[in-house]
């Protein structure tokens, strides 16, 4: 087994392994050694933190001595007291690991034709391969190309068979709905129908909570109106609601916003897979027949929380949602494509939990949030669910690292040096633990005593 296999197994699998077994005292004692190694490894430290951890190992350490055997105690498990000083004196672990150098010595080695010139196999290969794949720009698309996969060097867009689906006109008004609340350039035009909506219902007593309900109930075709009939004598009708920069420039308005204003089709396109900035998402169906997961999706997003319906003081807070992916659209808008996640959400407030060591609980069956079913695929994050060994019916939520595709990076040099395994926590949880464990110590003899 590899070391890095031996990281996966400890930050990631081992943790979740043992929740159902072995005592509590040595459970925790383990779980919180994979913790340490979990925020060893983080591409972000807080050197503020540092000591505190430094201070939580020794203690795990100790604890683990009045568990295991003293022959268990060789050097390298004295070697991790000094993990925090290195990473204090040294950076992030994750620059100076050689799991990229080992990997691609494999990739040279595997180079070699002939052993009795190593050197020349290595060479003459590694610049065949550079030359195809710079070749590889200029070959036209329709062109079929052996040994080369269509989808390599692709960072977003469907991966299957395209499948056409006619959906209600609900279903359209609440995915184009949700189109419009998130583009960017629509957000002037939220605004001002907020702005709109409260000169309304100005001295009335309207909640801000209905106000949103009424804002989302009648943005949609609002602004098709604002957008269609932007004429001249329309902005002199509407000029409370219109500012004077859009009335002198009408024609400013971009294609974009015309499109959207159109509505969409109501036949969408429909997949099973699709790639979003490298990251590969399939539906809960797919994954049914597949032994990878790909559905698992996590979503933050802001909230306006209220305790009761007579609470006039709504906070605004940021929330995380998690759920699977049903289904995969793409909105035709004619012009451009949309595509859009259809999820199923977790309900926050009883299938979502977490626990005294910091596992995130999820239980999958108990739905919420069914009228936001929609998220744009670029606002999510991929995770996996692991079933939960104490209870069947909760989940184990594991997170993934999301690679930036979107820098430039000399493949020679880093390679997926990047492979940070996201901790369930920053830090060491703390956990009662009862002293009432009978440890291994003899008390029906008489002791020896020891003089310094």
């Amino acid at each position: 087994m590899k070391s890095h296999d031996c990281h996966i197994l400890l930050q990631q699998l081992l943790p979740v392994a043992i929740r159902s077994v072995l005592p509590k005292h040595v459970r925790v004692t383990i779980i919180r050694l994979c913790f340490f190694f979990n925020a060893l490894c983080c591409k972000i430290v807080d050197v503020s933190k540092l000591d505190k951890l430094q201070t939580d190992v020794i203690v795990t350490l100790c604890d683990l001595e009045k568990i295991f055997p003293a022959s268990f105690f060789d050097v390298m498990i004295h070697l991790v007291v000094h993990l925090v000083r290195e990473l204090r004196l040294c950076g992030p672990v994750f620059y100076r690991w050689m799991y990229a150098s080992e990997r691609f010595n494999k990739v040279l080695k595997s180079y070699v034709r002939n052993r009795y010139y190593p050197e020349g196999c290595i060479a003459e290969s590694y610049l065949g391969e550079e030359s195809v794949e710079f070749c590889q720009e200029f070959v036209n698309q329709s062109c079929t190309t052996a040994g080369i996969r269509k989808d390599a060097g692709k960072l977003s867009g469907p991966l299957s068979v395209v499948i056409m689906k006619s959906i209600e006109e609900k279903e359209r008004d609440e995915a184009h709905l949700h189109v419009l609340l998130n583009n960017p350039e629509v957000h002037p035009y939220i605004v001002m129908h907020k702005e709109h909506l409260e000169e309304i219902y100005r001295g009335k007593k309207k909640s801000l909570h209905w106000l949103l309900r009424e804002h989302n109930r009648l943005f949609a075709d609002w602004f098709e109106q604002k957008v269609s009939f932007f004429s001249v004598s329309f902005c002199a009708h509407f000029s409370g609601c219109v500012s004077s920069e859009m009335m002198k420039n009408p024609q400013d308005i971009s294609d974009t916003i015309r499109w959207l204003a159109g509505k969409p089709s109501f036949s969408v396109f429909t997949y099973e897979a699709y790639l979003v900035d490298g990251v590969r998402y399939f539906t809960k169906d797919r994954d049914h027949v597949r032994v990878v997961q790909n559905s698992g999706v996590s979503l933050v997003a802001k909230t306006v929380q209220v305790s009761s319906a007579k609470d006039k003081n709504p906070v605004e807070s940021d929330m995380t949602f998690y759920g699977v992916i049903l289904e995969i659209w793409e909105l035709d808008y004619h012009a451009f494509k949309a595509p859009l996640f259809l999820c199923n959400w977790a309900d926050n407030d009883k299938g979502i939990k977490v626990d005294d060591l910091g596992f995130t609980l999820v239980d999958l069956s108990r739905q919420g949030h069914k009228k936001d079913k929609y998220v744009s695929t670029d606002q999510v994050k991929q995770v996996f669910y692991v079933e939960d060994p104490v209870d069947a019916k909760w989940s184990v939520v594991l997170t993934s690292t999301t690679r930036d595709y979107q820098e430039v990076y000399n493949d020679d040099d880093l390679g997926d040096t990047i492979m940070e395994n996201p901790p369930f926590c920053s830090e060491i949880p703390t956990c009662d633990v009862p002293d009432d464990v009978q440890h291994s110590i003899r008390n029906n003899i008489e002791g020896t005593w020891v003089k310094h």
